[in-house]
C-alpha cells in the first residue's frame, strides 16, 4: 500500500501521462504474479477402536495460481497421499483445476473440478479405481482472517464392480493470521458416500475436523506446518462408529509471495479434502 500511494504521489507532481506508465507495472507485478509452492509431509494414522499396527502417513503437494484478464486466476493442483501398514501401501494421486474472481480485499468467488486415482496395496484387487468431484467454492477476507467455504458432488467408479458410488460433501476453513507469516486454520466438514448396488442402498458418512498451524521463514520461500486431522466415520446401517486420527508435519517452499498472507490474498489459496485414510469410503 505505501509503494502505491508513494506512486500516486509521484504521478501527482509530473503529467497524467506520466502517471499511467508509472502505475502499469504495479499493477502487473503485484496483482499478475504468477505464485505456488510445493509442500511435503510426514506423519501417522490410528483407530481408537481397534489397533492396526503402526500406519504411517506421507504425501505432498504442488499449486500454482496463474492470474489472467484482470481478476481472474487460475489455480492447478497436485496431490500424493499413501498410508503404509505394516509394508503394505495404499495410495492415491489427485489432480485439481480451481477457477474464479477474486478481489484481493474482499472476496474469492468460483467453482472446482478435482479428479483421483487409487493405488491398492500389493497382492490386493487388480482394478481400477478413481472418482471425480465438482462444485462451487468462495473466500471471504476480513483483515487478518479468511473465511473458506466449498461444496461438492461427484462419483466413483472401480472397474469391473457393478456398484453405484456418489459422492457429496461440504467443508468450512477459518484462517487467522496472527503475523503475516504464522497461519492457524480450523476446518470442519461433512462428507458423504452413498453406495447402491442391487436393492442395496447405504450412506457412509464422515464428519471431519483439522487444526493447523503454518510459519513461513520471514524473507525466505521457506514454511514449516503441523496438522491435526479428526474423522468420525458411522455407516447408516450400522449402530458402531469408527473414530480416526491423523498427525503430520510438512515442509513447504513457494514462490511469487512475500508472507502466507501475500500468498492466501493473492497466490495458490484453494484446496480441497483429503481424507485421513486416503480411500473415500474409510475416512472420507
Amino acid at each position: 500500500m505505501k509503494t502505491f500511494l508513494s506512486s500516486v504521489c509521484l504521478a501527482a507532481l509530473t503529467t497524467s501521462a506520466f502517471a499511467a506508465d508509472a502505475l502499469a507495472p504495479v499493477d502487473e507485478t503485484v496483482v499478475r504474479q504468477v505464485s505456488g509452492y510445493g509442500e511435503i509431509y510426514g506423519g501417522g494414522v490410528w483407530f481408537d477402536e481397534f489397533d492396526e499396527g503402526d500406519i504411517w502417513a506421507y504425501g505432498g503437494a504442488a499449486r500454482v495460481n496463474v492470474p489472467f484478464a484482470e481478476r481472474w486466476n487460475a489455480q492447478g493442483d497436485l496431490t500424493v497421499d499413501a498410508i503404509d501398514i505394516e509394508g503394505n501401501r495404499l495410495h492415491s494421486i489427485g489432480g485439481a483445476l480451481h477457477l474464479n474472481w477474486r478481489d484481493p480485499a474482499s472476496y474469492a468467488v468460483g467453482g472446482f473440478a478435482e479428479v483421483k486415482t487409487y493405488g491398492l496395496p500389493d497382492g490386493g484387487p487388480d482394478q481400477d479405481i478413481w472418482d471425480w468431484k465438482v462444485g462451487p467454492e468462495a473466500q471471504a477476507y476480513y483483515g487478518n482472517v479468511t473465511i473458506y467455504g466449498q461444496a461438492y458432488y461427484g462419483g466413483l467408479e472401480v472397474d469391473g464392480i457393478p456398484v453405484d458410488v456418489d459422492l457429496m460433501g461440504i467443508r468450512g476453513v477459518a484462517r487467522y493470521f496472527a503475523q503475516d507469516n504464522l497461519r492457524f486454520d480450523a476446518e470442519l466438514g461433512f462428507h458423504r458416500v452413498n453406495l447402491t448396488q442391487g436393492g442395496t442402498d447405504a450412506d457412509l458418512d464422515v464428519v471431519a475436523l483439522a487444526l493447523q498451524a503454518t510459519y513461513r521463514f520471514t524473507d525466505t520461500p521457506w514454511s514449516v506446518f503441523g496438522r491435526y486431522q479428526y474423522e468420525n466415520v458411522s455407516i447408516s446401517e450400522a449402530s458402531d462408529s469408527l473414530d480416526l486420527h491423523k498427525f503430520s508435519v510438512g515442509l513447504r517452499a513457494s514462490f511469487g509471495s512475500g508472507t502466507l498472507l501475500d500468498e492466501d490474498r493473492n497466490g495458490a489459496t484453494m484446496d480441497t479434502y483429503r481424507p485421513n485414510f486416503v480411500l473415500p469410503f474409510v475416512g472420507g
